[in-house]
């Protein structure tokens, strides 16, 4: 199985708003939703798929296991309980979503590993790994298991070290915080390259990402914007659209929570 390349997040949204966000991107032909335990928002989620007239096996659903429910025991309960809030009798992938060091990194992914093997998730992966975890990750289950690692990547932070140590292992890459918070939406260069094209620095961005093989899942709550989005997958950019871009690195970092991070690739 195959991840699409472009799909609806739902970071942040709660209640109607990732219910209205969720169905509207459905209607628009968005081919996958991204949710999470933490998010508190897969049974709006689940009603949106549900209601939306689209049969199960055309949407491709994303969600992670959080840091509470890593016990052996525990995580395939919580993968059950997130499947009832979802409506569905399986994820697509699921995704462990931060390393824990409290925990060995061989008992959660194991784990993960019998989800799979119960049929409560097509494919599994993780998020926000750096290579040391991905390294325990592999050690533990194979990295021929591991279909994704979803991690924070944006013309700001490419994160090339680590993207080079997952393309090594045959492990795809899925992007998030595409748009840093909407900070690279006004960078003059986006902007100049977005004037080239007749786009928006948004699609640029999400185009961008996708160019160099990345899976990406922004969100909105608003209809107009979640289109204009989905237009970036029909946009070709040119080498040097590409090049001016790649020098915007600047490590700049902005999901980095105290006490749940590991030690970043640099």
């Amino acid at each position: 199985m195959t991840i699409p390349s472009f799909g609806a997040g739902t970071f942040r949204l709660q209640g109607q708003a990732a219910f209205d966000s969720v169905r509207n991107a459905i209607e628009l032909g968005y081919p996958a939703v991204d949710t999470a335990q933490i998010y508190n928002n897969e049974a709006e989620v689940g009603r949106a798929v549900a209601e939306s007239g689209v049969a199960r096996e055309d949407l491709f659903l994303t969600t992670k296991v959080w840091n509470d429910n890593f016990a052996p025991g525990r995580l395939l309960a919580s993968l059950e309980e997130s499947l009832a809030k979802l409506r569905t009798d399986y994820v697509d992938l699921a995704l462990i979503h931060w390393p824990l060091s409290s925990v060995p990194v061989e008992e959660y992914m194991v784990a993960l590993a019998t989800a799979r093997e119960r049929g409560l998730a097509r494919q599994i992966g993780i998020s926000n790994f750096n290579i040391d975890y991905t390294q325990r990750a592999i050690a533990a289950i194979g990295a021929k298991q591991i279909a994704t690692n979803q991690i924070e990547l944006s013309p700001y932070l490419q994160n090339r070290k680590l993207v080079d140590f997952l393309r090594g292992q045959g492990i795809h890459v899925t992007s998030y915080m595409t748009l840093g918070y909407g900070k690279v939406l006004g960078d003059p260069v986006i902007a100049a390259i977005a004037a080239r094209h007749n786009a928006t620095p948004a699609q640029v961005t999400l185009a961008w990402a996708m160019q160099l093989g990345y899976s990406v899942i922004p969100s909105s709550t608003r209809r107009e914007n979640l289109a204009s989005n989905l237009l970036a997958t029909g946009l070709q950019l040119t080498e040097r659209d590409m090049s001016e871009i790649a020098a915007l690195e600047r490590n700049g970092r902005m999901v980095d929570p105290e006490g749940l991070a590991p030690a970043w690739d640099l």
